[in-house]
């Protein structure tokens, strides 16, 4: 009898939490209406508990409506790139709960939501580039990427605002992610006008967009070939770690940049600066030493080693000298290094040809 009791008890105690949690989503979903999605959250947020032991369905409601509020608020600029995210992660539970109780009741909605969000982080990313927001411009391209990461151009976009907002370590992640996934860039844009808009748009094929021009939406067609951006990945790459002073990484990348373009300019004077990098690194630490016999030992072994740094930066110079002979930079830092490792006949040798 006491078991059939408490039996009773939890079932009764699962129903009362079962309409408490439909009151609060309709509580949510009417703060929602009003816009109000900062106070429908709230809601939302407090009573997540009570779903647990919801039907699918109401689970479905749940995060339908859940979703809908942190779009919203995304869309609004309320920490956008977060907001996105949590709006992501609540339309794919809507997925695995109709996909539970095979009943679809927002699925299709949820997916067009997930569309619109896509569209929406593109051109806040681009909004945020052009403002000069790079490192906002980075977060949400990645999140553009791991929205979808067949998408692989936002990844590269990412990339790109980072080394932009000198958040060198997010470069490296990016541009790391980008070698492992082997991202080319190159392709081919089949674009048209817009007749209404006046803009052009991209289409994914020829076909989608002949498709469009038929149906009187569009004129103009272009098609653009991309290149490959593997070099500039690449280039990218040794520069965010030679901006975070991890030089043999970016040496190594460099060196790389030059097999797949041995003619490559920016490479010999950026592997040049790399070692004149090296040797101001060892200048300081010299200028730390102290005058005791142990320190002025160590201060012979490092100003030797210094100057055979400087010297190998000398090849990388001459090398952009011979591709472009009148080369200012080139010129410039190749005289400075003559100057200071005391090779009079070579500077004046060169000083003398400007």
């Amino acid at each position: 009898m006491k078991e059939n009791i408490k039996m009773l008890s939890c079932l009764l105690m699962i129903s009362i939490g079962a309409f408490a949690q439909k009151d609060k989503i309709k509580e949510a979903q009417s703060l929602f209406d009003k816009g109000n999605s900062q106070e429908a959250l709230a809601i939302l947020t407090k009573t997540e508990y009570l779903i647990l032991n919801a039907s699918d369905e109401d689970k479905s409601d749940y995060y339908y409506l859940k979703g809908n509020v942190l779009k919203d608020l995304a869309v609004k600029n309320v920490d956008a790139a977060n907001n996105f995210t949590l709006a992501s992660q609540s339309y794919q539970d809507v997925f695995l709960y109709e996909n539970e109780s095979g009943k679809f009741k927002w699925t299709i909605k949820a997916n067009m939501a997930l569309k619109d969000m896509k569209a929406s982080l593109v051109n806040g990313a681009m909004a945020d580039f052009n403002a000069g927001k790079f490192k906002e411009s980075a977060e949400k391209s990645y999140k553009v990427y791991l929205f979808d990461k067949k998408d692989t151009i936002n990844l590269y976009n990412a990339a790109s605002s980072s080394i932009n907002a000198k958040d060198f370590n997010a470069a490296v992640t990016y541009y790391e992610l980008l070698k492992k996934i082997n991202f080319s860039g190159k392709g081919v844009l089949y674009y048209a006008t817009n007749k209404k808009t006046k803009e052009e748009d991209a289409f994914v094929s020829p076909k989608a967009r002949e498709s469009a021009i038929q149906q009187g939406f569009y004129e103009k067609p272009r098609t653009e070939s991309v290149p490959s951006k593997k070099l500039e990945v690449n280039n990218n790459l040794a520069y965010a770690y030679l901006e975070r002073k991890d030089y043999s990484k970016a040496e190594t990348v460099y060196n790389y940049v030059l097999e797949l373009n041995p003619n490559y300019v920016d490479a010999y004077i950026n592997l040049a600066y790399l070692k004149l990098q090296m040797k101001k690194d060892l200048a300081d630490e010299i200028s730390s030493l102290g005058t005791t016999p142990a320190e002025m030992q160590k201060y012979d072994k490092l100003n030797a080693r210094k100057d055979d740094i400087t010297r190998s930066a000398i090849p990388y110079l001459k090398k952009v000298l011979t591709l472009e002979p009148k080369n200012p930079d080139a010129t410039k830092t190749l005289l400075g290094v003559y100057r200071s490792l005391d090779m009079t006949a070579e500077y004046n040798a060169l000083k003398a040809g400007m």
